[in-house]
């Protein structure tokens, strides 16, 4: 992008050449059972018909109702990325695999009439084991996705009732065998550091995971979030040092088996690597819809944020009401956007190249100069004008990093 085309016109002016990527999330907040440890947007109805592998998902009415819902946020957003093509969609929640695969495959036909195919190609649901059928998993291959992320967490029966997850190991092993069967590209989501967990317990986990052959892990260390039930009633976690071993082992397997660690908690062979995380991580642009979705969007002169309402049937009826109350949209302030660009960039091992910082935030690199400067004076970020790379150093203490650029008010 030639830097002398774009003219400021202040310190609070956002000139973009030309627009970043854009993808799109779609939210479907229910599960059967609210773990202990989870903060996101999820939510249990305790009311539901429909039996899924012995367990509870919305009634097959209220899938539909939500579905177009959906469809309405989408259209109603469609002005503001007329012309714009998505790089990827991704399914999230809550337990997407709790839909019906005939309202999964008219969610994406609706979406594909209005935005057209992903350019990457990548179509991505998050499953959980739990509720897990193998003709459930045909029909979403059959509906247009291409990648399946499996919560497994652990395929150790005693860590998951330690964790609350309703299903078992065994459930977890045929849930990834048959999704390595149907997708060409399937990732598994492991937690370690778990109540009592030993090294040899957090190497089975990975193990299993790298001897069924998936091609992507997710590797997350337990934290206690606040507003969960284990942040109100703690776990008995491992010793500090236990857990510095711990993840030192887990690291080291999937190395081992060729899986490269391209983000904080991302491990994937190549050709694997998630192209929608992908986009967040290097401050692309990103359409949310569905109950508490947030969206990052760009214009020739402006960044927006949206945030949507979390709870699922406020949501609904606000979508149905048709007067925009899901929603709320603010201006992204010029003096945060170095901050939020380097929180989602130095997750990625690699970096990013710093003309990232003009394409995708619309303003002058010199914004970061004096930060960046003192960063690479510690030894946190590395001395190379054309690349913003952390350090190993700076990987691994990743918000002393991060706290150099926090706005300066």
């Amino acid at each position: 992008m030639p830097h002398q085309s774009i003219q400021w016109q202040g310190p609070a002016a956002i000139r973009f050449a030309a627009l970043p990527p854009l993808a799109l999330y779609i939210h479907l907040p229910w599960c059967v059972r609210k773990c202990p440890y989870c903060d996101f947007n999820s939510h249990v109805l305790a009311d539901t018909q429909v039996a899924v592998q012995g367990f509870s998902g919305p009634p097959l009415a209220l899938q539909l109702r939500y579905i177009a819902a959906l469809v309405a946020d989408l259209d109603a957003q469609l002005p503001k990325v007329w012309g714009r093509r998505i790089s990827s969609i991704f399914i999230g929640g809550g337990t997407p695999s709790l839909f019906d695969p005939n309202c999964i495959d008219t969610l994406l036909a609706a979406v594909r009439a209005r935005l057209g195919q992903p350019t990457s190609g990548e179509i991505t649901l998050e499953a959980n084991p739990g509720s897990f059928e193998q003709a459930r998993f045909e029909g979403y291959r059959a509906a247009g996705v291409t990648r399946l992320s499996i919560g497994v967490q652990s395929f150790d029966d005693g860590c998951l009732r330690a964790l609350g997850r309703i299903h078992q190991g065994e459930d977890a092993r045929q849930a990834v065998l048959s999704a390595m069967q149907l997708f060409e590209r399937v990732n598994v989501d492991l937690m370690y550091g778990l109540p009592q967990q030993t090294v040899a317990m957090a190497q089975y986990d990975v193990q299993t995971a790298l001897g069924l052959g998936v091609g992507h892990l997710s590797l997350y260390q337990l934290t206690l979030e606040l507003n969960t039930q284990f942040a109100l009633q703690p776990p008995p976690l491992p010793p500090e040092d236990e857990q510095e071993a711990i993840e030192e082992a887990v690291h080291g397997l999937a190395a081992q088996a060729g899986l490269q660690r391209y983000e904080v908690s991302a491990f994937a062979k190549p050709g694997q690597r998630c192209q929608h995380n992908r986009n967040y991580w290097e401050f692309g642009d990103y359409l949310g819809i569905g109950a508490g979705a947030h969206a990052k969007l760009s214009f020739p002169n402006a960044i927006e944020r949206q945030v949507r309402l979390r709870k699922p049937m406020a949501y609904l009826e606000a979508v149905e009401q048709g007067q925009g109350g899901h929603l709320e949209c603010t201006p992204v302030p010029v003096d945060e956007l170095p901050f939020e660009f380097m929180l989602n960039a130095m997750r990625l091992a690699e970096g990013v190249p710093s003309t990232y910082y003009l394409e995708r935030c619309g303003r002058p690199l010199a914004d970061l100069n004096a930060d960046l400067q003192a960063a690479c004076a510690r030894g946190l970020l590395r001395d190379e004008p054309s690349r913003l790379q952390p350090t190993l150093l700076g990987f691994r203490y990743l918000n002393d990093l991060l706290d150099l650029f926090l706005p300066k008010r």
